[in-house]
């Protein structure tokens, strides 16, 4: 059973739908169609009333009503007398999860498989499995093998670490939110990349955050100084960075400007959480970039949040926090509110792979590079006029177009097979329509087969005529 979505729920999520100059009905039209093509809408949600929705975001009844006909009429929007409007994928390809059987082409997500060794791995863990089931087998720090593994990866990365600044957790996304319910407070201000990772913005509201946007540019990445203005100037509680192969740009933070951002943030008094879920998908960059905690003059100002996912596998769910030890006692005391403890045989194989983590880093650069080398290889023949920033590593690229039309390109491309992540999906106010997100880490054929679809469908997509209504901001 899916839940109904409230009006003031829908216009959070719609954001600024007028972006782009298309008319009134068919912008907001296309921007629940994407919500929907995205997962943001689940398949099945029912949307709130007309009436409820035109107040709730400030358009006419009449707005409301055109573009629910447009949705119908295409197929992503069912009515049912006494029921309402329910959301709906043409198809009904949506209405499971997706899969290998889907028949659908998945670069929503940027995550590749599993690394070779990794079922050898699993069987070793499994022969180790035995001396834990004496006890109860709820870890809310972590199995000690683990902890003291991960504590010797940051040391051999220069960030000298200690098993008690090491807490285990079901992914990076579950680090997140635990971090952020139990360091803010209602309506504090935090400070985010934007564009950036778009399940980090909804841990952080989650826990009642305003999100002030730092911008990252796709080819120069981030502005230090106006970073560090920021940070003194708001005085923000927290900060949320990926300095390394950040999502969705690929940009990595040259080492001055770490050392200036943390100074900053400690001067502020703001905690730095890190997000080094991609920190070591190196390909070919050049230069030093230390981990971002390396240059704290305290321990307490940066908390840096870890996983498996990107480098191992996205089906291996462990994550970690690297702290220090007292505000590791904070989050161990929160964290039976939102699970108690990551599952012992999944950490196990963790640590059995950590052990060789260089043969995994070295399949990963071999494998990413091949396929970044056919992606810009393929934009380069089919897409020329797109822009392509320069990739050294990381799972993807953050291209960019003329035309303001990333949602309907996302929509056109699941028609052809191709399910992606539009622009506005990585924006927290609607913004990024000149702007697509394409992973690479399925492979340099699947990568390949993604981009050629999108130049299917880009002729028809970009000479699609637009109205002339004014964006929001020229109204009000």
């Amino acid at each position: 059973m899916v839940a109904p979505v409230s009006a003031s729920g829908l216009a959070a999520l719609l954001s600024d739908w007028r972006r782009g100059g298309e008319s009134g009905y068919r912008a907001l039209a296309d921007r629940i169609r994407l919500l929907a093509v995205d997962g943001r809408l689940p398949t099945g949600a029912r949307l709130p009333s007309e009436r409820d929705l035109a107040t709730r975001i400030g358009a006419s009844r009449t707005t409301i009503t055109a573009a629910f006909d447009e949705l119908r009429a295409s197929g992503y929007l069912e009515t049912r007398r006494g029921s309402g409007s329910v959301i709906r994928i043409p198809g009904g390809t949506v209405d499971r999860p997706l899969g290998p059987g889907d028949g659908l082409l998945d670069f929503a997500t940027a995550a590749s498989p599993a690394v070779p060794g990794f079922q050898a791995a699993t069987e070793r863990a499994v022969g180790r499995l035995p001396a834990a089931l004496g006890g109860t087998g709820y870890e809310f720090l972590g199995v000690p093998g683990l902890r003291a593994a991960v504590a010797q990866r940051f040391t051999e990365r220069g960030l000298p670490t200690e098993s008690s600044q090491i807490l285990i957790t079901s992914g990076a996304q579950a680090a997140i939110a635990l971090v952020a319910r139990s360091a803010l407070a209602r309506g504090d201000r935090v400070v985010v990349e934007s564009p950036g990772y778009p399940h980090a913005y909804e841990a952080l509201r989650g826990a009642g955050a305003r999100l002030l946007p730092l911008p990252v540019d796709g080819d120069s990445g981030w502005d230090a100084p106006e970073a560090e203005h920021l940070l003194r100037r708001s005085a923000p509680s927290m900060a949320y960075l990926m300095p390394d192969f950040h999502n969705p740009t690929g940009r990595s933070l040259p080492g001055e400007s770490r050392a200036r951002l943390v100074r900053a943030a400690e001067d502020a008094g703001t905690l730095l959480v890190v997000d080094e879920t991609t920190a070591e998908l190196d390909i070919d960059r050049v230069g030093d970039f230390p981990p971002l905690a390396s240059f704290a003059s305290r321990r307490s100002s940066v908390v840096t949040v870890g996983s498996s996912s990107k480098t191992m596998w996205g089906g291996l769910r462990v994550g970690w926090i690297r702290a220090s030890e007292d505000i590791l006692a904070m989050l161990v005391a929160a964290r039976p509110a939102g699970d108690l403890g990551t599952a012992v045989i999944d950490q196990l194989i963790t640590q059995e792979l950590l052990g060789d983590m260089a043969s995994v880093l070295e399949h990963r650069r071999a494998e990413h590079a091949a396929a970044r080398d056919a992606l810009r290889a393929t934009l380069s023949r089919l897409l020329p006029d797109w822009h392509v920033p320069h990739i050294d590593g990381g799972l993807s690229t953050w291209v960019r177009f003329d035309a303001p039309v990333s949602s309907q390109l996302a929509i056109a491309a699941r028609a052809r097979g191709l399910r992606i992540a539009a622009g506005p999906w990585f924006g927290i106010d609607g913004a990024f329509e000149r702007s697509l997100r394409i992973p690479f880490a399925a492979g340099a054929d699947a990568t390949t087969r993604a981009v050629e679809i999108l130049a299917e469908v880009w002729d028809g997509v970009a000479d699609a005529p637009r109205g002339l209504e004014p964006a929001l901001g020229a109204v009000v």
